[in-house]
């Protein structure tokens, strides 16, 4: 282990660790998948993950930190292990150097305990059945991922301290991680490398269509923009012609994948942006959040459809959720529905002056297209069917909005520490005889669609250079490990 690094160095060894381990392991793979040579012991010894220690030793009082992140709750050693250091270096060096500037903390790094279970260094898994090699026979040589090393106790604050072991430096370790990582691969369809830190979450295919039509014309453009990434590994540049760009397009295999994803990255190293086609229920919403989350996003925000709950609400309006009634139980037992998912103020400012902005409109007349307040998310898509049993309680919440996401994706941000909001479009008014039907979206609706997306970019346009402020103390509990 090598003490006493500075945040720049400890990166740099981190790399250093993890491309020896990573590459021994792949390197024995591919010899086993050839002549069926399994690791010596010597060998399986340098599959570790690597390990970083931060020491904070109190020499009086502690200092006050004003920000959310990169604090101690108190002296001591704190660890966690790190996968893919490269692609994390500019977050870990971000965390390191404010502890090691405001609290004197002494860095270490070295190889951990942890071994790193072989799936997660294959690239695609298409080397599994290569000569007839099984899953199965490879985990009688290699180190397999173990579900009681996978979990989110630090998180949940279901982690419990021993005597001599080192406190939790971030929310996830390096198992959980990569866990996550090839999650995000299977779901969406793209490399999590390619996933933005600004992420748009919709639940349907028409915000999809208007996203691509957007990135099409900033790679047009003189804009940061450079690169869209597709599902299926495509990619449009803004070196290609029209008719290149279009044919890639077109050949996007989207429909293979649970929850498409598209992902515009920036050529001025600044964070680009994220849509996820999430689909319909709270089920894919925590699913994909749980796995994002690893990525520590900037900012992630709920633009989808909703059924209006008022009779002045019009069909195109839209809703910015200031609270959720939460009846989508799948995290009833993580985060109790008692307990309050508080509106970020960051975010629901952002989202109205985005609002105002892109419709040319304030004042009474925003007032008349978006509205504010409390929307129910449930997990029953026919709730309608008992509506003697749901009017009393919405009537109580005095909700203004009803839909399957918007209340799992803000209980998630807040339940993992990522910044969150709401903007959603009204498409039926399931009270007042609007209901949906085949062929129902006019004209108006259509616009709003395009409309409600660019409210959406613009909002983390607004909060881009706001990213201190963002991360909120809201988010964070007192037993918080240091790490955003």
């Amino acid at each position: 282990m090598e003490h006493s690094l500075s945040p720049e160095a400890a990166v740099e060894r981190l790399i250093a660790l993890y491309r020896d381990a990573s590459g021994s392991l792949r390197h024995c793979l591919e010899r086993y998948f050839d002549i069926r040579q399994p690791p010596t012991e010597a060998e399986r010894q340098q599959f570790r993950y690597p390990g970083l220690w931060v020491e904070y030793r109190s020499a009086g009082l502690q200092p006050r930190v004003a920000r959310a992140f990169a604090k101690f709750q108190g002296p001591g050693v704190y660890a966690t292990t790190i996968t893919h250091p490269e692609h994390f270096g500019r977050y870990l060096i971000e965390q390191l150097t404010h502890l090691a500037r405001d609290y004197s903390a002494t860095i270490s790094v070295g190889p951990s305990e942890e071994e790193i279970p072989y799936p997660y260094v294959l690239h695609q898994g298409d080397d599994l059945g290569r000569n007839d090699v099984t899953a199965a026979e490879l985990a009688l040589h290699f180190p397999i991922p173990k579900l009681a090393h996978v979990g989110d106790e630090v998180a949940d604050g279901l982690w419990n301290q021993h005597p001599g072991q080192p406190l939790p430096l971030a929310l996830f370790d390096a198992v959980r991680v990569d866990y996550s990582l090839k999650r995000l691969q299977h779901y969406t369809g793209t490399n999590w490398q390619a996933v933005q830190p600004w992420i748009l979450l919709t639940n349907y295919h028409r915000y999809v269509d208007q996203f691509v039509k957007w990135s099409l014309a900033q790679l047009r453009d003189q804009s940061p923009y450079a690169t869209l990434a597709l599902p299926g590994g495509g990619q449009v540049t803004r070196s290609m012609g029209e008719a290149e760009r279009q044919s890639i397009i077109a050949q996007s295999q989207w429909h293979r994948y649970q929850m498409p994803a598209y992902h515009l990255s920036r050529g001025d190293g600044q964070g680009g942006v994220s849509l996820v086609n999430i689909g319909v229920g709270p089920s894919n919403a925590k699913n994909i959040t749980d796995h994002l989350s690893v990525l520590r996003p900037h900012c992630w925000l709920m633009v989808g459809h909703c059924g209006g709950l008022r009779q002045s609400q019009r069909i195109g309006d839209y809703v910015l959720a200031h609270g959720y009634l939460r009846q989508d139980r799948i995290l009833d037992s993580l985060v109790p529905p008692e307990i309050p998912i508080p509106p970020l103020a960051e975010v629901q400012v952002a989202l109205q002056e985005a609002a105002a902005r892109v419709t040319g409109e304030r004042g009474d007349a925003l007032k008349e297209r978006l509205r504010t307040g409390t929307v129910v998310t449930n997990d029953d898509r026919n709730w309608e069917l008992r509506w003697s049993q749901e009017l009393r309680r919405i009537n109580l919440s005095r909700a203004i909005a009803v839909d399957m996401e918007s209340g799992t994706v803000a209980a998630q941000g807040y339940r993992l520490r990522v910044p969150y909001g709401t903007l959603l479009c009204v498409s039926d008014k399931p009270l007042h005889g609007e209901i949906k039907l085949p062929g129902a979206a006019n004209a108006f609706y259509d616009r709003a669609v395009g409309e409600h997306l660019l409210i959406g970019l613009e909002t983390i346009e607004l909060l881009r250079g706001n990213v201190g402020q963002l991360h909120s103390r809201k988010l964070r509990s007192f037993d918080e490990p240091p790490f955003r």
